[in-house]
């Protein structure tokens, strides 16, 4: 993700429960109703998730609130939305998802510098409790470290 774009939505629970282990950049396939609603801030993708369907890999659960303004040429605010990747990426990813039961797991949707539409995808694998777990240990010992480091030096 580049310095010169505009997130739209984040899915801030995925890093807790999941390991992020690849980021792919997707490209949306959109109409020009859930254009404008993104540029307005109206998405949500908290429950989302990417999934194959028909050999093509799609944005599921993801919710893009109707344009008031577009009145009868609206759209379904849950409708299924069409990633759009390279066939050798989609390849890829796909296998890893078959394969090596990895999920695919939206992290934010953003316009990049040209002012497209982009999807941050995550390869994940899920964690258990235990890992979340320590998680918390591991960043409430790098707060105290870092605390302790600025008050004595």
């Amino acid at each position: 993700m580049s310095t010169a774009s505009k997130v739209v939505a984040q899915n801030r629970r995925a890093r807790h429960d999941y390991h992020i282990e690849e980021h792919i950049e997707a490209g949306l396939a959109l109409t020009g109703s859930e254009v404008k609603s993104l540029r307005g801030g109206r998405a949500s993708i908290g429950e989302a998730y990417a999934g194959e369907k028909d050999g093509e890999l799609y944005l599921l659960n993801a919710h893009i609130s109707e344009y008031g303004p577009a009145n009868r040429f609206g759209h379904d605010p849950r409708r299924p939305r069409k990633l759009l990747v390279h066939r050798k990426e989609l390849n890829r990813l796909l296998g890893q998802v078959r394969r090596a039961g990895y999920t695919l797991v939206p992290l934010s949707i953003y316009f990049n510098a040209r002012g497209l539409a982009k999807l941050d995808l995550g390869l994940a694998k899920g964690k258990r409790k235990e890992d979340r777990r320590e998680d918390v240990k591991q960043r409430d010992w790098q707060r105290q470290k870092a605390r302790l480091l600025r008050d004595r030096g």
